[in-house]
């Protein structure tokens, strides 16, 4: 399978997404977007779908009128109904803008594939110890932290680190520090609760800010077990910004770069910075660079990943789930490392817990 071009699931479900956004109602706009959802969302090939007779089997939330459209492309490879859509719409340059911004995605089959291939090398799902951008009710996600720990003990998981957002983000209901404290105190209960078997961490998504500071004090910082920094602003400038990010790769108590780019799914292409310099900083200061797991961000992409391999950087690879169900974001990052070939050794989440735990140890500000 050739993983570096789009295969017919993702395709379709790009065009189905150009559909929406030149529909002039609203209901009509969501239901192409369910749709586009569903079939990216496909394990399968959408071609193993297609029926005796040409048809094709029902897909929940995948109307006639979508149907329509994935048979042109099964039949033809595009879509006459799209792109007539698109013509007289007179949205055409949205539509271009937005196709640009879905380069190196994987549909849901593309990751199943890339985890069933034996001939790709890299983590397995069985290497996999622990997920490491995790968010719950104590800031944007959905799940207490006993669901999430209930989820990754059932998911076999050793150990997991806890990113609710930093008092820097309120937009995400980024935590005040008496808020972390309390988060703490259901951290020690629960791991008390578990002692032996699992290791829920004390981390943070700590917010980069347009100079490259992070929204946390040095003292702030040391309260933490790990510190996770990403991007949130800025996200669709076309200036350089590789100084913002190599500042926030020095700032000491750092360990993982989480979703570098800020990339979203046919929405931004995110920041734009001389990334092999990144890297190369990261690598130095021995931060890992990550692979967020978000179908829609799905940030570093493999392409990208093999850049950072060139030049030493660990790897961690993490779902950014925000209700238990997004737990299995974290396959998307693990296809993506396997379609780079990153070495077990250099995922922080595949060692063993006592090895990780010593590295968060060892890069904590005293």
């Amino acid at each position: 399978m050739d993983y570096t071009r789009p295969d017919t699931n993702a395709i379709i479900g790009a065009l189905l997404r150009d559909l929406a956004g030149v529909q002039t109602a609203k209901q009509s706009g969501m239901g192409y977007k369910r749709a586009a959802h569903m079939v990216l969302g496909l394990d399968l090939p959408i071609e193993s779908l297609v029926l005796a007779d040409g048809s094709l089997q029902k897909i929940p939330n995948v109307g006639p009128k979508s149907e329509i459209v994935i048979l042109e492309v099964l039949r033809t490879g595009e879509s006459e109904t799209v792109e007539r859509a698109v013509t007289e719409s007179g949205k055409a340059d949205n539509v271009a803008a937005s196709r640009s911004f879905r380069e190196h995605y994987l549909s849901r089959a593309q990751v199943v594939a890339a985890l069933n291939d034996s001939a790709l090398s890299g983590p397995t799902l069985g290497d996999y110890r622990g997920d490491l951008q995790l968010h719950s009710t104590f800031s944007d996600g959905t799940q207490t932290l006993d669901e999430l720990v209930a989820t990754a003990i059932a998911r076999g998981y050793e150990f997991c680190g806890i990113t609710d957002h930093s008092h820097g983000l309120p937009i995400a209901g980024g935590m005040s520090m008496a808020r972390l404290a309390e988060q703490h105190v259901e951290i020690d209960r629960i791991n008390r609760a578990h002692d032996g078997r699992f290791r829920l961490i004390k981390g943070i998504e700590a917010n980069i800010r347009p100079d490259g500071s992070i929204d946390m004090s040095a003292e702030e910082l040391t309260q933490l077990e790990y510190v996770l920094v990403a991007p949130h602003s800025a996200l669709r400038s076309d200036e350089d910004q590789t100084r913002r990010m190599v500042a926030a790769i020095m700032t000491p108590g750092v360990h993982v770069l989480g979703h570098p780019r800020g990339r979203q799914y046919g929405t931004r292409g995110g920041i734009q910075a001389d990334w092999e310099l990144v890297f190369y900083a990261a690598a130095q200061a021995g931060v890992a660079v990550e692979i967020d797991g978000d179908p829609a961000r799905q940030d570093l992409d493999f392409l990208m990943v093999k850049r950072a391999l060139d030049v030493g950087c660990l790897i961690a690879l993490d779902s950014d789930a925000h209700s238990p169900v997004e737990l299995r974001h974290a396959e998307f990052a693990i296809a993506h490392a396997r379609l780079a070939g990153v070495p077990v050794d250099r995922i922080i989440n595949c060692w063993p817990t006592d090895r990780f735990l010593d590295w968060l140890a060892s890069r904590r500000p005293s």
